[in-house]
């Protein structure tokens, strides 16, 4: 039995799975939101309660909004400030007296989906998250390649590619990284948001823009041809390196049925001369990849290395 367990800003989702990646239990509980050995005791508490239920010990797997620093091995680029600094892992591991294997949670995104999900089966995998910001997780085996800072697949922080016309050329959007002109800033579901009020002096969610387009409205029409586009130039660039067996979009913004029309004919434009368009399917398991993903950074094989000592 494996767990996982997705940490989340509001939420801690703890997932236990049998070995055919069946649910045996899932349990949510608000997140601590001030103190980082409140964050800690919470986790222990679930794993704990949940061993208690099922009568059966685990291993364990943590999904985290940041990476463990391979120099430091301490917790970094969390949007959850307060594991920022701490040895998560290990504190985890010293309080349930295993180890524990704590990892990005883009990166249990992606081996999630590689595992059983929309890209199973398949070799190279690489992972995007568009939502709120962007992510991006890569497995090769099914495995987690994490690189040696624990940022690979980061490529939301990359510059747009090519920037075009006055807009993208003079007008690098802030991001809050720090720099200018990252490909989160332009197509993030803010970004979005935010280029058509920008174009039309009106502010509306994604699903509305998505629907004025549909409707054939000329502005949303405009805004969302510029937004595929974008978005194909960022993704071209993966191809380019990485050149995966298929692409597997996750977040809000995965449910933009037309992506999955646009993208792979405008990469495969972009691109360097693939034989054919890229696969760029929908996730399969939705807001469980993360947890489910945390759960198989144990493979069948090293589950007993990760059970209570």
């Amino acid at each position: 039995m494996r767990f996982g367990i997705d940490l989340g800003g509001t939420k801690i989702e703890i997932l236990a799975i049998g070995e055919r990646g069946e649910t045996l239990l899932r349990y949510r509980t608000p997140t601590p939101r001030e103190n980082y050995l409140d964050v800690v005791g919470a986790i222990v508490d679930l794993v704990r309660e949940s061993e208690a239920k099922l009568d059966q010990s685990a291993s364990v797997g943590v999904a985290i909004p940041g990476s463990i620093s391979r120099k430091t091995g301490l917790v970094k680029n969390a949007n959850s400030t307060c594991l920022i600094g701490h040895p998560l892992d290990k504190d985890l591991s010293a309080a349930l007296g295993r180890e524990v294997r704590v990892e990005n949670d883009a990166n249990c995104f992606a081996l999630s989906e590689a595992s059983d999900g929309a890209a199973a089966g398949r070799d190279i995998v690489f992972g995007i998250i568009v939502g709120t910001g962007i992510g991006g997780g890569i497995c090769v085996g099914g495995r987690v390649l994490a690189g040696v800072h624990g940022i690979a697949g980061e490529w939301g922080h990359n510059p747009l590619p090519a920037p075009r016309g006055r807009q993208e050329i003079e007008n690098a959007r802030r991001c809050y990284c720090g720099r200018h002109g990252c490909i989160e800033s332009w197509c993030s579901g803010p970004a979005l948001v935010s280029l058509y009020e920008a174009r039309t002096g009106h502010a509306l969610p994604v699903p509305d823009i998505v629907e004025a387009a549909r409707r054939g409205e000329g502005p949303a029409m405009a805004e969302m041809e510029a937004y595929y586009d974008r978005m194909a130039r960022s993704i071209a660039t993966i191809v380019g390196i990485l050149d995966p067996d298929v692409i597997v979009l996750g977040g809000g913004l995965s449910n933009i049925e037309e992506l999955y029309a646009e993208l792979p004919p405008r990469v495969e434009r972009y691109a360097f001369t693939p034989e054919g368009p890229t696969a760029i399917v929908k996730n399969l398991h939705g807001d469980s990849s993360g947890v489910r993903g945390a759960a198989w950074l144990w493979r069948e094989d090293e589950v007993a290395l990760g059970l209570p000592k």
